[in-house]
């Protein structure tokens, strides 16, 4: 019996360190490419530099720039600036989920609503942000509402957009199943399209946090307020002191967020779409 128990110990002991090395290989299987990126391009960007192409107070170099960023994260009021930026991002693109889904869900039904609103969601989606800011200020002049304004426009037809690709490659016959289990109205979205749609629901996602990162960032260089310093107003004064060593730290910051959030998405799509078995391991 003893024996049997330290068998089992064993085994047990094996087949953790079994899991834990299957984890760690797949973490550092998503580390090292982001590593590698980071190593190249900072690669380049020195070699640029030491081309000579522009001068050092125009583009300075890494070992100029990441000093100053280490510098910048030391700062209480970087983390506040930081946070401002964040709880502006968060919050538009909460809104923007609702109103992409609701409209997503709208356009589905009927053929001829699909048409039109389809159309509409596509022309809106390739509308420019910044060329919304001169609407956004008229209507609501140098304040918080202009710039969620613009970054709910940015990111809500992106997500409608992933919701419908969802509903459109719905399997015909999950749809048949449907019917014949009498499903109808909120019931016919809840239970059936919004799950059937998840997976291209989250890639609009997706693209949807990245229209309003790119909406929120223009609106904070255009739309100041107070002396708040967010990360789009640390970048404007930096270009007005012409301190492109500050500026370049800041959008390395930017970049940063940008990838971070990204490989959140990734991650979350790969899990949904491995738990319904249309990826392999």
């Amino acid at each position: 019996m003893e024996t049997d128990r330290q068998l089992r110990a064993l085994d047990a002991l094996e087949t953790t360190a079994v899991v834990r090395a299957g984890l760690a290989r797949r973490l550092w299987s998503s580390i090292w490419p982001v590593l590698a990126a980071v190593a190249l391009a900072i690669g380049v960007w020195e070699l640029v530099v030491l081309s000579g192409w522009k001068p050092a107070w125009v583009l300075p170099g890494p070992g100029e720039v990441l000093p100053r960023l280490w510098h910048d994260l030391a700062e209480p009021g970087f983390w506040a600036g930081l946070g401002l930026t964040m709880r502006r991002a968060l919050i538009g693109f909460a809104v923007a989920v609702g109103v992409g889904t609701v409209l997503g869900a709208i356009a589905t039904r009927p053929r001829s609503l699909r048409l039109a609103v389809g159309s509409l969601i596509t022309g809106l989606q390739t509308m420019p942000s910044i060329a919304w800011f001169p609407l956004a200020i008229l209507l609501f002049q140098l304040s918080e509402s202009a710039i969620l304004f613009v970054i709910v426009l940015g990111a809500a037809p992106s997500i409608a957009n992933g919701l419908l690709t969802g509903i459109d490659h719905t399997p015909p016959a999950l749809l048949r199943a449907g019917r014949a289990l009498g499903l109808r109205g909120i019931e016919w979205y809840w239970h059936l399209m919004l799950p059937a749609a998840l997976p291209a629901f989250v890639t609009g996602l997706k693209q949807g946090w990245a229209f309003a990162w790119r909406s929120l960032m223009a609106g904070e260089l255009l739309v100041i307020i107070g002396h708040h310093t967010s990360l789009g107003v640390r970048l404007e004064y930096a270009r007005q002191a012409n301190d492109s060593v500050e500026m370049l730290a800041t959008m390395i910051v930017i970049v940063t967020i940008g990838i971070v959030i990204d490989r959140l998405f990734t991650a979350a799509d790969h899990a949904l779409r491995n738990r319904r078995g249309l990826i392999a391991e």
